[in-house]
């Protein structure tokens, strides 16, 4: 035991521990004859922070060894994955948690004002221009999708990419997204007019909730057609819990020897790209743009195209993918803020803060709508369009820190103690805050049913959104896949029939035809006007499923289902009159355990009685003319 002590005396001499300090954590002075010097280390930064309550309830030498070693490992890695340490994370917490007790506006002395951005209208030939100029820029593109979540919100157990799109075909979103990037990279290697061997770089933020999930999902199905080469997965850390005012870090109230720990927010991703390399690497191999996306919105790639032609016409470093608000909406609007000392940003202002800024800057009447009907701000759906180099040049300046914020939720009006531990938390849309006065920052607006379909609300919350606001369910969701294919279609010259109303798992929702393609038939407006021809007609109870880069619809008319799969080397004209008893949608009680969870979260199911269908597995040129 002499030599134990000796031992401990010394590596407390070393580090520069008094006697004094180091008995005020006992336990852990016990217990230092156990740790390799850097968790020696670790301990002392621990202490030097005002963390010595951690150790408060060590057992005595001899018990427990090896979960202690494992909190320091646990301490090692929330230390090494934050920015600056964990010195720097509690210290940044302090200042948040002050502001936060004293209610201070984290917008005080700035004035909003309304950013220059672009508004396109779908189908025009402006937004066709832009759609062709974005094709051409993507084979100098990343694709960065956020998918650090589980579906347990929506009444799903997996995780969220893995859910369908939609039930006519099933695919599920990280298909979706693949195969889009796929089809994107073909057009823009076409449009190079050469011979391009482009891999369009595709990474997914992991955690670890979602990690080896998404790696099997991938591999069970052999990447849905992409490259393995081409998809990297960076998996994000948590952060330590705080239980007060004065950051202390919260213990894992199931294990003595753990740190609680709680997500940071997908802003995480630029401190991943900042120490992973990677940023560097693509620009050596001369790419331009990193766009960064959602998990659960299946419209967004009827948008990217056009986005990304307006990043690159108007040498954007920053490209917020936007949609028209009401005042007052619960989405973030995009906002120009300029500081009474002569600071400016253009940034994402959270609904709750914008109306009350407006009033206290000079417009009584907040946040209102303009003559278009919408606010002037447009709103924020977390779309970012980055041009690389300067992308770089900032995360070199940060190492890739976010402005984090705090929400804790206080016991009482004193504020003084929590009613459960917080963490400080960034977002990804955050990143221009940092951002010099120079820096080109923009946004493009879209139609709403083109580009924002979000799916994040279960049944219930969504049952409980008040009529007239989107529910953001897995129901809304894949209706407005269908809503925006049938509009789509409309443009290019089909006469598609108006939708009905119904009511599934208590939202009252526009039920179109049920039209869904690949990205491949269909990534851009001009590629779809080039493969309807004729008058062609769709009833309200049709369902139309295209898998096909090479399918022309001629004069067809649909009451009924029609499902066509060709390989790319078949060419397959699809006209005449098809009607048949079709797919008919059935209803499904949330609640109806006998369902798959896909289908209770949507609350209807396809009976498909009838249809005709069309497959093509040879090359050659076909005609489907019943």
């Amino acid at each position: 035991m002499a030599s134990t002590i000796e031992s401990t005396t010394d590596k407390l001499s070393q580090l520069g521990i008094s006697g004094d300090f180091a008995s005020s954590t006992p336990n852990l002075q016990k217990n230092l004859h156990l740790l390799s010097p850097e968790q020696v280390e670790l301990g002392k930064m621990l202490l030097d922070l005002g963390q010595g309550h951690l150790f408060e309830h060590w057992a005595e030498p001899g018990v427990d060894d090896h979960q202690k070693k494992g909190f320091f490992e646990q301490v090692a890695r929330l230390n090494s994955s934050y920015p600056g340490g964990l010195a720097s994370y509690v210290k940044t917490a302090r200042v948040l948690l002050a502001d936060s007790k004293a209610g201070k506006n984290p917008f005080d002395g700035f004035t909003p004002s309304v950013p220059i951005g672009e508004s396109l209208t779908f189908g025009d030939d402006n937004f066709i221009n832009f759609e062709e100029a974005g094709v051409k820029e993507a084979r100098r593109a990343a694709f960065v999708l956020v998918a650090g979540g589980l579906g347990e919100r929506l009444g799903y157990n997996g995780i969220k990419v893995a859910l369908p799109a939609e039930t006519t075909t099933g695919t599920c979103f990280l298909q979706h997204y693949i195969e889009s990037i796929l089809a994107l990279q073909q057009a823009s290697c076409e449009l190079s007019q050469g011979h391009c061997k482009t891999e369009i770089p595709f990474v997914i933020m992991t955690s670890d909730d979602t990690h080896s999930r998404t790696i099997e999902l991938l591999e069970s199905n052999s990447y849905f057609g992409m490259q393995s080469s081409q998809v990297k997965l960076l998996k994000q850390e948590k952060v330590a819990c705080l239980d007060d005012n004065d950051a202390k870090l919260a213990v894992d109230p199931q294990n003595k020897y753990r740190i609680q720990t709680k997500p940071h927010g997908h802003g995480d991703v630029h401190s991943l790209f900042y120490s992973s390399g990677l940023l560097n690497v693509w620009r050596g191999a001369g790419l331009r743009w990193v766009i960064f996306f959602q998990d659960t919105n299946g419209l967004l790639f009827k948008a990217i195209p056009a986005a990304l032609g307006v990043s690159g016409k108007k040498e954007y470093h920053v490209n917020s993918l936007a949609v028209p608000r009401k005042a007052k909406e619960a989405i973030g609007g995009i906002a120009r803020l300029t500081h009474s000392d002569g600071r400016t940003m253009v940034i994402n202002v959270e609904y709750n803060q914008l109306d009350p800024l407006l009033r206290a800057t000079g417009h009584p009447d907040g946040d209102v709508n303009c003559e278009t009907g919408y606010s002037p701000f447009p709103g924020n759906i977390n779309q970012l369009i980055l041009e690389l180099g300067p992308y770089i040049e900032e995360l070199t300046k940060t190492g890739g820190a976010i402005k984090e914020f705090v929400n804790p939720k206080y016991k009482d009006a004193s504020k003084t103690s929590f009613k459960s531990s917080t963490r400080l938390e960034c977002m990804m849309q955050d990143y221009p805050k940092t951002l010099p006065p120079s820096a080109r920052v923009g946004f493009t607006v879209m139609d709403t049913w083109l580009a924002y379909a979000p799916v994040k609300n279960n049944p219930e919350e969504a049952a409980k959104v008040p009529k007239g606001n989107p529910y953001h369910s897995a129901t809304s969701g894949e209706m407005a896949i269908y809503q925006a294919n049938s509009l789509i279609l409309r443009k290019a010259g089909v006469q598609v029939a108006d939708p009905v109303l119904q009511v599934f798992n208590g939202q009252e929702v526009e039920v179109w035809p049920r039209v869904t393609w690949k990205p491949k038939w269909g990534l851009t407006f001009a590629k779809i006007k080039s493969k309807v021809s004729g008058n062609s007609c769709i009833t309200q109870r049709s369902t139309l499923a295209i898998n096909g880069q090479h399918i022309i619809l001629e004069d067809l008319s649909l009451d009924g289902a029609l499902v066509i799969d060709a390989i790319d080397a078949a060419e397959v004209k699809v006209g005449g009159s098809v009607q048949n008893k079709g797919w008919i949608l059935e209803s499904v009680d949330y609640k109806d355990n006998s369902e798959p969870e896909v289908l209770r979260i949507r609350g209807f199911k396809f009976n498909k009685i009838e249809q005709l269908e069309g497959k093509y597995s040879e090359p050659g040129k076909f005609c489907l003319k019943p």
